[in-house]
């Protein structure tokens, strides 16, 4: 399965951006009683986003986020409405500053796909089927490069805090002004890179499930995509909302 989601065909521009994950899992660990020891694993999110095209929900993804020894674990898997088996799953493993170790992806339907560093840049393998033997394609991108592979809002999460944690920022009266920050971008399934840009818009109060909540408002752009990202700033800025008026879709967390 894969929704008919907007994207570029742009070759981007690698930047050399790196991101910690260390300050939001630690401030997990914070919330607890004993903090005299920290445990093996610290979970930074979990949860699941349900996806809906036209107010009907086609699709759940389900995720968490997990650091171990300094570097962190993505885990997703999508189910459609049906509820079925995970007809796609994503792991994606970087280290603390955003250095990718390795990237996995399959689907219930046969064909896997999987990214890694190759000396200073990196390499996409592609299998279509337990017996061919595996494509190969080469990027010229360095190793922070973020992951946005289709249909894993999870992706936007964690590219969200990258552009939070580095975007130039300064608050004036009360309110957060941050700079427009580009990245650029791979997406595997599509086997192409592309450059997006990311800028905070600021707190807007948005009503989900009958409920009224004051959110920050992320616009994520691209060569043929404008989209609109929701986090909590109040909870670790996890992401609430995705809104992509063009294919009517809204993704909000469960």
């Amino acid at each position: 399965m894969k929704f008919q989601f907007q994207r570029s065909m742009r070759r981007a521009a690698s930047l050399t951006l790196a991101v910690s994950f260390a300050a939001l899992a630690s401030a997990h660990a914070a919330d607890k009683k004993d903090k005299t020891k920290a445990p093996a694993n610290q979970m930074v999110d979990s949860g699941s986003f349900g996806i809906f095209i036209k107010s009907q929900r086609v699709a759940t993804e389900t995720f968490h986020i997990e650091q171990e020894s300094g570097n962190v674990t993505i885990k997703s898997q999508l189910k459609d409405a049906t509820g079925d088996s995970p007809s796609q799953k994503s792991e994606l493993q970087i280290t603390a500053n955003g250095e990718l170790l390795r990237y996995e992806w399959s689907q219930s339907s046969g064909g896997s796909l999987s990214v890694f560093p190759d000396n200073e840049f990196l390499k996409e393998r592609i299998s279509t089927s337990a017996t061919a033997k595996p494509a190969e394609q080469a990027f010229l991108l360095p190793s922070v490069t973020p992951i946005l592979d289709n249909n894993f809002f999870v992706h936007r999460e964690v590219l969200a805090w990258k552009y939070l944690q580095i975007a130039p920022c300064k608050d004036e009266n009360g309110h957060r002004h941050c700079e427009p920050a580009d990245f650029g971008t791979l997406v595997p399934q599509d086997r192409t890179s592309m450059s997006v840009r990311m800028e905070l818009v600021g707190k807007e109060k948005i009503t989900i499930r009958g409920t009224d909540r004051e959110l920050l408002r992320l616009n994520l752009h691209g060569d043929q995509f404008d989209w609109a990202l929701w986090v909590d700033e109040s909870d670790h800025f996890k992401l609430i909302r995705v809104a992509i008026p063009a294919d009517n879709t809204v993704v909000d967390r469960d």
